[in-house]
């Protein structure tokens, strides 16, 4: 949790350092550049401890070392949180409409943002700490939501679970049989649907500039 509030910390000041301020293309660009760099940095720190095969492992991401033990740690956090989340869910809904307009019907947007990033960081550190970096879920999964179930995020939040959760089972699926016995990364599977996705975001991003 701690590495995952600091890596958020980054990626919102880099962002919010760009003209024109924050938007979310912004924040998937910065966050794919400052992985890269927080990676580079974990990499260097295993080969100086000679953990590198057990990092290899975890990088690639994969669901097949999962045991009961990890289940049972991680359901009160990611219980509390989506229920946070949902509980969140008309707020962020307002917030979506803009920073002005959200201070105009009440909302206390600091408090919705900081609110939310907390939500966010025990659910993205506990589904990493076990699961592996298996990017592209939360970018894919909320753009193909909210094409299905509109902009209310008391939809948007509890269906993007759903999804998301679909989308890494049918991953792993396919990466069990891909080359059986052995299992192909979850990772390189949604990634292969990850990259192109994030390629057309940062086209339509260009376009609108």
């Amino acid at each position: 949790f701690l590495g995952a509030g600091l890596g958020a910390v980054l990626v919102y000041g880099v962002s919010s350092m760009a003209k024109g301020g924050l938007t979310p293309v912004r924040l998937v660009l910065a966050g794919a550049a400052l992985s890269a760099l927080l990676s580079a940095l974990s990499e260097g720190i295993a080969l100086y401890f000679q953990v590198g095969q057990d990092m290899a492992f975890w990088y690639a991401g994969g669901a097949a070392g999962i045991k009961w033990i990890h289940l049972k740690i991680m359901l009160p956090w990611i219980g509390a949180a989506i229920l946070g989340a949902i509980a969140l869910s008309r707020s962020i809904t307002m917030l979506s409409l803009g920073d002005d307009i959200a201070k105009g019907l009440g909302q206390r947007t600091g408090m919705v943002k900081l609110a939310g990033t907390v939500i966010v960081l025990v659910l993205a550190g506990a589904a990493v700490s076990v699961v592996g970096a298996v990017g592209f879920v939360g970018l894919i999964i909320p753009h193909v939501t909210r094409k299905l179930v509109g902009v209310d995020y008391r939809l948007i939040i509890p269906c993007s679970a759903v999804l998301g959760s679909l989308l890494v089972v049918l991953a792993d699926l396919a990466a069990r049989m891909v080359n059986p016995p052995y299992e192909t990364p979850v990772g390189a599977v949604v990634a292969l649907i990850g990259v192109p996705f994030f390629l057309y975001l940062a086209r339509k991003e260009r376009r609108g500039l």
